[in-house]
């Protein structure tokens, strides 16, 4: 084990994922167990630039392991985009002495670590974003709670769509990932799913499933929109739906709702996990690397490396979507 590492700082950033809280549970708590400092930055970024932190004790995290969002409040900062903003992060590390700087969040929160790497913060990086989105791991906190979320509030738009023989468009989040869209359609039994891995699909195609499914005898249709098939708007295309088809249409965005909630089972593993393991490589000396789940084991990377890692597109399940639709 290596001696070098007396205090840590933990931030949130960037879009918060139920489970973040297990995660800033399981650093401190394996920290004080080594004999390590922690504090925690208020509000990400924004926190560490002005210097507003609090200190993290095991009172601090106790009884939030089950709690959505984040102790640490979270938020995106415009000034991290600067190099004086980054020089003033860098110097604020500098000043309170901190030996390393967990960092929890999507990409864009990664990439602010790596880039105060760069002026000399040692980082570990841990994955938080409910969009699955970054390639270099098979899971990323908040995901399971997400889907989960989205899959409890499609059950219920199913009941009544199906009452009043609707079809509904339901919009759900994941940015310029298709993953919740892709999850929810196939555990929703979802007529269609519009993702932006799959950009060519039109309204027409769309709605020519909506008019066979009626023939066939189905009274209700359930499309998935996911957020990031932008050249779709859910209530201006339900619209289109209804008076090209006749049949009532209706259009929900679930929004935030799928960021909130008391994280699954699977987030709470995956969290306290990758919190426990960030600070015992940080232990060993391994520094400037993100936490990753792979192969059903948890490791470590480069974090510059894990960041370049390209996303790839698998269209099977799309297609299994396709064969119970």
């Amino acid at each position: 084990m290596n001696n070098q590492i007396k205090k840590i700082g933990i931030l949130t950033s960037g879009g918060d994922a139920p489970g973040m809280n297990a995660s800033i549970r399981a650093i401190v708590r394996t920290s004080i167990k080594n004999n390590i400092e922690v504090i925690g930055f208020m509000r990400g970024y924004e926190g560490l630039i002005n210097c507003d932190y609090i200190n993290l004790d095991n009172k601090s995290v106790s009884e939030i392991i089950q709690r959505g969002g984040t102790i640490l409040l979270s938020a995106r900062c415009k000034e991290m985009m600067t190099d004086e903003g980054r020089q003033k992060a860098a110097q604020v590390c500098k000043d309170l002495n901190l030996d390393a700087l967990v960092v929890i969040g999507g990409d864009g929160s990664l990439t602010g670590a790596l880039q105060l790497s760069k002026l000399g913060v040692k980082v570990m990086g841990i994955p938080g974003t409910i969009d699955l989105d970054l390639a270099c791991s098979e899971y990323t906190i908040g995901f399971d709670t997400a889907v989960n979320t989205a899959m409890d509030a499609i059950n219920k738009i199913r009941d009544t769509s199906s009452s009043h023989e609707r079809c509904t468009i339901v919009q759900v989040m994941g940015r310029n990932a298709g993953y919740i869209a892709l999850w929810c359609g196939l555990i929703n039994g979802a007529e269609e799913v519009l993702i932006p891995e799959r950009p060519d699909v039109t309204e027409d195609e769309v709605i020519e499933i909506i008019e066979n499914n009626r023939k066939k005898g189905k009274i209700s249709n359930v499309i998935i929109l996911a957020e990031g098939f932008t050249k779709v708007e859910p209530h201006e295309f339900a619209k289109k739906i209804e008076k090209t088809t006749g049949i009532e249409t209706r259009a929900t965005v679930l929004g935030h709702l799928q960021r909130g909630g008391s994280p699954t089972a699977i987030d709470r593993m995956h969290a306290s996990m990758m919190g426990y393991r960030a600070v015992e490589e940080l232990l060993k000396g391994n520094i400037n690397r993100i936490m990753i789940y792979k192969n059903g084991n948890y490791a470590d990377i480069d974090l510059e490396e894990g960041l370049k890692v390209s996303r790839t597109y698998d269209d099977s399940l799309y297609q299994t979507i396709k064969t119970f639709a």
